[in-house]
């Protein structure tokens, strides 16, 4: 829906690792190897794990050698540190909405279109970037917004979806996905959905072969998406007309 990984999630984690006092930083490089980690905790265990090898070890903070720690704890809380400075940033508006997002929204809900959100982030983050670019009211438009540990595993794994399909007694064929990753792909094709793709920075050279349709943003009127992989239609950008076909639906 954002570009919420480089200026966003990034930024945020720095902010919390200064908070607490840690030297730690992530560059846009590491950051995006990072990304092959799904969920900002275990995000940050595996840093630790990889990068901070004694932390885990010792059990104490890097630096502050006679303080011991709780792992899972520190890593909470330094989780919900981020989480507040994302926050902030989406109320103050740093992060927009991606090209074609809030006009897709609308149509859908014009039409009646069944919305809902399957994220590994935090639901409230959802709800923060829904209410700071579409409005206050905007979580309501969508069934479900389901994310952070609601299952047991994260993408690649499908829980999440097999959770929203459940939820609303959908069955796979009835709906279309929106990724951006090759982990929201996979977790979404082993569910058994088809799925549209929108690149970004960190996902552009990923392998997204199994989407229906492989995108750069899914456009405006005066903004033309582009078609990377997969049968556009011709279209210039995406909406529910696009849609219906690659569900292979009647208009």
């Amino acid at each position: 829906m954002a570009e919420t990984e480089r200026d966003g999630h990034r930024l945020s984690f720095n902010r919390a690792f200064a908070d607490a006092g840690l030297d730690w930083y992530w560059d846009e490089t590491l950051y995006g190897d990072l990304l092959a980690v799904a969920g900002g905790k275990e995000r940050i265990r595996f840093f630790i794990h990889q990068y901070a090898p004694y932390f885990p070890g010792t059990d104490c903070v890097p630096g502050k050698s006679d303080t011991p720690v709780n792992l899972p704890y520190f890593i909470a809380q330094l989780y919900a540190t981020k989480t507040g400075y994302y926050q902030r940033l989406l109320r103050d508006g740093k992060i927009p909405l991606r090209p074609g997002i809030r006009r897709l929204i609308l149509e859908a809900r014009r039409h009646g279109i069944r919305l809902a959100i399957a994220t590994t982030s935090a639901p409230e983050n959802a709800i923060a970037l829904l209410q700071s670019t579409l409005g206050p009211d905007s979580p309501r438009w969508f069934e479900i917004i389901a994310g952070g540990d609601i299952v047991p595993k994260k993408k690649p794994a499908p829980d999440i979806y097999h959770y929203v399909l459940r939820q609303m007694w959908l069955k796979p064929e009835q709906c279309l996905v929106f990724e951006d990753t090759a982990h929201g792909l996979s977790a979404a094709t082993h569910a058994d959905l088809k799925t549209v793709i929108t690149v970004h920075d960190y996902s552009c050279d990923q392998d997204f072969a199994t989407a229906a349709l492989v995108l750069n943003h899914l456009g405006e009127p005066e903004q033309p998406f582009e078609a990377i992989a997969g049968f556009s239609s011709g279209a210039a950008y995406f909406d529910l007309a696009l849609a219906k076909r690659l569900l292979g639906a009647t208009e």
